[in-house]
């Protein structure tokens, strides 16, 4: 390492000069300008070969991001009192009332079928979608389906010559990783934004049911849900969907869907129109590293099983309490909500394959998804108040026993109250609940009151029914 040698004559200026010098090799060397290795993924290079620059890459991805537009009922058209003419005309409304009008983003997936992503909560309640191309060309869109869980809904339109984004492996990000944020913010139109990877799988943001979010640091903002999270190479790694920050602003956390959980969500879409949940059997929770020690374990990856239900899948599967699950179809396991994860997101009557070390052997497992024992008109029969919830043994993890809330219509008495789908209610009255049968025995057993302590990823609370 040669030492270099400072001289007293220098003008001010120089070291300016020279620290600016320093500053560019050192980014030169973190962002590949220069030279890149073959198939590094780093920013492309101008024509002239002087201006480091991402302009060929975002000319090549942005026509594949989209604005999405929603006209939905008016918060009046919910209120039976204000749809009768005589009460408008009392209150001096209107004789129609205005659609809302809301605004998102949405990226071409598939340029052959039309097929646009985004979330769940920028097309719900959704009277008409239409979708605009960067190149100002518009289309209507239909609603191919939707999955409140994961917060994805997935779009066709019709339309000739679209530019569709490639999607890749998010499983292959790291933190630290840079990655560009596109969508349409405050309704501005398209806008980019550069970040890094700030952390990966986050969960126990109570955002949604089923969460593995990616953070960045790149600024998303209202009206980028939707939109794209991308690496340098230009693959489609996230969709847009959270932030955290005062009054909705942003402040350098944001979450994305990974590509990972979307892919898996599309192809229900495509196949059935929602997402088919099923069950497999299993109660498990993080494998922690004073754990693994007692377990004689020379790593802390994997997940413990602490219940296996019976009659179950997992236990037809050969599953057994104390088992340390590694994978999950190929996939590395870094906590329970990884396993609830992809247990959720694999089809009724597919196979899932388990690696397991057992008493320091390792084998693999197989099992399949079954059908969910769902409770919800009997549940709203026993409890009004639950009418609109569909309730089922799902998979709890996390250390968790419980009911799955399966489905919640938004506007039901059981969303009202405060349910929501992925929810689990692990206990009624202070009694813990098990299976569907317990849930339905404990309902019919209560009287004027009714205690539910409900687990939403990390947070457990209390819902209050007074009968």
């Amino acid at each position: 390492m040669k030492r270099v040698e400072s001289s007293a004559r220098r003008r001010p200026c120089d070291g300016l000069r020279w620290m600016g010098v320093m500053v560019a090799g050192v980014m030169a060397l973190y962002l590949g300008w220069g030279s890149p290795p073959a198939g590094a993924g780093m920013p492309p290079v101008a024509a002239d070969g002087k201006i480091p620059t991402l302009a060929p890459l975002l000319q090549a991805v942005t026509p594949a991001v989209v604005n999405v537009s929603v006209s939905s009922p008016s918060a009046e058209a919910d209120n039976p009192f204000l749809q009768d003419p005589f009460f408008r005309r009392f209150f001096g409304l209107q004789e129609r009332p205005e659609p809302r009008m809301s605004a998102g983003s949405g990226v071409i997936v598939d340029a052959a079928k039309g097929y646009v992503i985004t979330n769940h909560h920028v097309v719900k309640g959704a009277r008409e979608v239409s979708v605009t191309l960067k190149d100002r060309r518009q289309f209507n869109a239909r609603l191919v389906g939707s999955d409140a869980g994961t917060d994805i809904a997935l779009l066709k339109i019709e339309g000739q010559n679209l530019t569709a984004l490639r999607i890749g492996d998010s499983d292959a990000l790291n933190v630290g990783d840079y990655v560009l944020a596109i969508g349409n913010p405050f309704g501005l139109g398209q806008t980019v934004t550069s970040g890094i990877v700030s952390a990966l799988g986050r969960t126990g943001l109570n955002i949604e049911g089923y969460e593995d979010f990616i953070q960045t640091d790149a600024a998303i903002n209202p009206g980028n849900s939707g939109g794209a999270l991308i690496n340098l190479r230009g693959e489609l790694v996230g969709v847009n969907t959270a932030i955290i920050g005062p009054a909705g602003g942003n402040v350098g956390i944001g979450f994305a869907v990974p590509s990972s959980m979307f892919k898996a969500v599309m192809q229900q879409l495509v196949r059935f129109g929602e997402v088919r949940r099923g069950r497999f059997g299993v109660t498990t929770q993080d494998l922690t590293p004073d754990l693994a020690e007692v377990l004689k374990l020379k790593s802390a990856d994997g997940v413990v099983v602490v219940e296996v239900a019976r009659a179950s899948p997992a236990e037809k599967a050969g599953l057994r309490r104390g088992d340390v699950v590694t994978h999950c179809n190929g996939r590395r396991l870094r906590s329970a909500a990884d396993l609830r994860n992809l247990l959720a997101l694999t089809p009724v009557d597919e196979t899932v394959e388990l690696r397991v070390l057992r008493q320091g052997q390792e084998r693999t497992l197989t099992g399949r998804i079954e059908s969910l024992n769902v409770a919800g008109a009997r549940a709203a029969q026993l409890v009004p108040e639950l009418a609109g919830a569909a309730i089922g043994e799902g998979d709890a993890g996390a250390g968790v026993q419980g009911v799955l809330v399966v489905k919640v219509e938004r506007g039901s008495a059981a969303w009202n109250y405060g349910l929501r789908e992925g929810d689990i209610i692990a206990g009624v009255n202070r009694r813990g609940v098990r299976n569907t049968a317990e849930f339905l025995a404990l309902l019919r057993a209560a009287q004027r009151q009714l205690l539910l302590n409900v687990v939403r990823g990390e947070y457990l609370f209390a819902i209050v029914i007074r009968r």
